[in-house]
């Protein structure tokens, strides 16, 4: 079971947003493996929120997770006293719509298929290794790069490599 996550010292209205958007509302709230939770959410709302868009709107998107998550995932490490508490999970968005992003493009593929859905699963899956085993270098920014920006661009760079290793994947199926 995963040890709780400490109270919050400061109760303003900025650390609340913090706190919400690090932790996706409830998500990172979650027992145990907030982490996947967090991941799992990024899937479920990505068909709405995330993959009717063009590349440019996607980059646009990650971008934008990209520099809000770091300043929540900032914010909510000195809140919480632990520069990355678990249940800040909003890198784990950026992360698994990083894996999506290239997702039907290349291919020229607009909508959905039968296959749709195991795909998505298997980058949800893919990602979710990444994540967890941290292969070079992902280790090396998770260990080198300090406060919020360290605590998203692990899970980026956990994005890119699951992107890549299913593009990859597809070249043999």
């Amino acid at each position: 079971m995963a040890t709780p996550t400490p109270a919050p010292k400061a109760t303003t209205g900025l650390d609340r947003l913090a706190l919400a958007i690090a932790t996706l509302g409830p998500v990172g709230r979650m027992p145990v493996a907030p982490g996947t939770w967090g991941s799992a959410a990024a899937l479920l709302v990505s068909p709405w929120l995330f993959l009717p868009l063009p590349l440019v709107g996607r980059v646009a998107v990650l971008v934008g997770v990209l520099g809000i998550g770091t300043w929540a995932a900032h914010h909510a490490g000195r809140i919480l006293g632990d520069e990355d508490p678990g249940c800040v999970v909003v890198d784990e968005l950026l992360g698994q719509w990083t894996a999506f992003a290239p997702f039907h493009l290349a291919a020229g593929q607009v909508g959905w298929s039968a296959a749709t859905p195991w795909e998505l699963l298997a980058l949800f899956g893919l990602f979710r290794l990444f994540d967890i085993l941290k292969p070079w270098p992902i280790r090396s920014v998770e260990r080198g790069v300090r406060g919020g920006l360290g605590v998203m661009l692990d899970d980026l760079l956990a994005g890119v490599f699951a992107a890549a290793f299913y593009a990859l994947l597809r070249l043999f199926i």
